[in-house]
């Protein structure tokens, strides 16, 4: 996947889906899930049990075009495995040589950020998305304030997003939104008790079928 591919996908799908969990079989259930209901842009967060291994059986299912990247991206080694694992791109909870060197394997990146400084510097470090984390409950207020001197950058809140409030931050400007909790519920550690009803909340976000 391309930076300009990555940010279309996030222009066109609005949500990026996080599975992180304790049960790697689940966890691949769970992504095979919502690529199959239409949440088909993908986040495996490597704090999940065998997050490698999962990203590794999901590219082996889903195909070499499969928008399936890497999420808690923390080092350069870190990078250099996801890669190797198959993903296709990176998510950083902050700008650190994780970002550099995603750019270098060709990976996009969608940086993590907090502040103008951190939004100038994952800007400088080629990121093709910025990932507003934590978001929290002043998120909303955040984004606005950001996108006041960087206009033209692309948000992606995370943290806490439900499906209300995504269709808060999508109207306030942000190119997408990251879902964890909120969407994936326990699937991931294998209770997938709800699991379809708030894939169909997401998905209404969506500004294209698959």
């Amino acid at each position: 996947m391309h930076p300009p591919d990555l940010l279309a996908a996030l222009h066109a799908r609005r949500v990026l889906a996080i599975v992180r969990g304790s049960d790697p079989d689940a966890a691949l259930a769970t992504v095979l899930a919502l690529v199959s209901s239409g949440i088909d842009l993908v986040e495996v967060s490597l704090s999940g049990a065998d997050a490698l291994r999962v990203i590794e059986r999901a590219r082996a299912a889903l195909g070499p075009t499969a928008r399936l990247g890497a999420g808690t991206v923390l080092t350069a080694d870190d990078a250099r495995r996801a890669a190797e694992a198959g993903a296709a791109f990176t998510v950083t909870p902050g700008v650190t040589d994780a970002v550099a060197v995603s750019r270098a394997l060709g990976l996009p990146v969608l940086a993590g950020v907090l502040t103008p400084t951190e939004v100038v510097a994952a800007v400088a470090e080629g990121a093709t998305a910025l990932k507003l984390f934590p978001a929290g409950p002043g998120g909303l207020e955040l984004l606005r304030a950001l996108r006041a001197p960087f206009p033209d950058v692309p948000f992606v809140p995370v943290g806490g997003v439900d499906a209300a409030a995504a269709r808060r931050y999508l109207a306030a400007g942000a190119v997408a939104v990251g879902v964890g909790g909120p969407l994936v519920g326990r699937a991931a550690d294998g209770d997938p008790c709800g699991l379809d009803e708030r894939i169909a909340a997401f998905r209404s976000l969506s500004k294209e079928t698959p």
